[in-house]
């Protein structure tokens, strides 16, 4: 049984390795969605050696539509994860029709040999996937990260489980998106999938003492708001899946 823990930050790669993950998906701005990392933390990210990562391919926040300048900074992006080598990246991209882009999928997986290429969430905001999913096995997409395409896994498992069912022999079918302790058994249970995706965060709160420019500038209180990897969290969901496998 893998567990992948999503991080945004060089501490809560450390905690989550420690809490026992086998596998970091590494990203910037995890509140939006992750984004791609900086060169400066997918760098600091390989003084652990002792574990896979791979890194977030997505240049913005938004949809998974990218234009013409986008596409070209997304495959820059993924030349440095080679160069640093990374075990994988992780991407996608639709077209406006909601369809999955296959062709600049097929550019990106090309890009990225001999990396790894998984299939982030866009599968979610794709029309029809399931569709394609027999394309994207044949083009070398090693996995693919769902919520099923509803607002977190459980509430898609029934779906996760028909395509885990229909092609889980040939690809990884990845339950993502609200995935935690208290529910993890049951999507096993349901599915059989026996990788899972979470981020195990908290908010561990601002250290920051000097708080006057809230009332000066009118700022958001999210500004004091920092989440890292919780380490009991990872744990736990760590131990619940050793006992199941």
């Amino acid at each position: 049984m893998i567990l992948e823990v999503c991080v945004d930050s060089y501490t809560s790669m450390v905690t989550a390795r420690n809490a026992g993950a086998d596998r970091i998906e590494l990203c910037s701005a995890l509140n939006i969605g992750g984004l791609t990392p900086s060169y400066g933390l997918m760098k600091k990210a390989k003084e652990i050696e002792d574990i896979e990562i791979f890194a977030m391919i997505r240049p913005r926040s938004g949809d998974f539509l990218y234009d013409d300048n986008e596409f070209e900074t997304m495959k820059n992006d993924i030349a440095i994860a080679k160069q640093l080598e990374f075990d994988g990246i992780v991407v996608g991209i639709l077209l406006p029709d909601g369809k999955i882009d296959l062709e600049r999928m097929r550019e990106l997986i090309k890009a990225a040999n001999p990396l790894d290429v998984v299939l982030h969430r866009a599968f979610d905001d794709a029309k029809n996937p399931m569709e394609d999913i027999s394309e994207l096995v044949n083009m070398g997409i090693c996995r693919i990260l769902t919520s099923g395409q509803r607002e977190n896994a459980l509430a898609g498992v029934e779906y996760i489980a028909h395509i885990q069912q229909k092609f889980g022999d040939s690809i990884t079918i990845m339950p993502g998106c609200g995935v935690n302790v208290d529910n993890i058994e049951q999507i096993y249970n349901l599915t059989g999938c026996t990788q899972y995706h979470l981020s195990g965060k908290v908010n561990v709160g601002s250290q920051m003492e000097y708080r006057e420019c809230i009332q000066r500038m009118n700022t958001s209180t999210n500004e004091f708001v920092v989440e890292r990897a919780d380490y009991d969290l990872i744990k736990k969901a760590r131990e619940v899946l050793d006992k199941i496998g």
